[in-house]
């Protein structure tokens, strides 16, 4: 199995991410195709996660984008301190297409509404995707793990630099 992930700013600033998963797909868990809608949890099955800070700041924003179409979104303060966010503010269009031996989720994700997002600030970004299997055990893949088990919310996995269009 492998995963590949591309990104990139559509119409000014906002971000297009694309997640192809590639193998035998009918091995794996994938979420049936729901109404798009904010779930807390998804990171518990087969998910695509998107991470974004500026650069030399500690708070941060997560993005929670699963195969069903359903969503969420999630603001730090620093690391895993949480609060709440207008997450309806980002409503991400979510397409899945599907393949006997490839997925490929891409989601358009209002980054212009998080307020990091200014002309020309240099953003660091975490692409990374859980993927569970049809026994329910679960793998977790990212541009680059911290040393022991992942984790996506650890400063490490934030490799990926984007300069905001000014």
């Amino acid at each position: 199995m492998s995963i590949k992930a591309a990104i990139g700013w559509k119409r000014g600033r906002t971000l297009k991410v694309v997640y192809t998963l590639n193998g035998v797909i009918d091995r794996l868990r994938i979420p049936p195709r729901r109404p798009a809608r904010t779930v807390d949890g998804l990171w518990q099955h087969t998910c695509f996660e998107l991470f974004i800070s500026a650069q030399n700041d500690t708070e941060y924003y997560e993005f929670n984008l699963s195969p069903s179409s359903e969503w969420a979104a999630y603001g730090f303060r620093a690391y895993r301190d949480a609060y709440s966010i207008d997450s309806d503010d980002f409503d991400p269009k979510i397409s899945v297409q599907q393949v006997a031996a490839a997925l490929d989720l891409s989601a358009v994700v209002r980054a212009d509404r998080l307020p990091v997002i200014e002309p020309k600030i240099r953003l660091l970004v975490g692409l990374s995707a859980v993927i569970e299997d049809v026994n329910g055990s679960l793998s977790y893949w990212s541009l680059k793990h911290p040393t022991g088990k992942p984790d996506f919310h650890h400063a490490d996995n934030f490799t990926l630099e984007l300069v905001v269009p000014g």
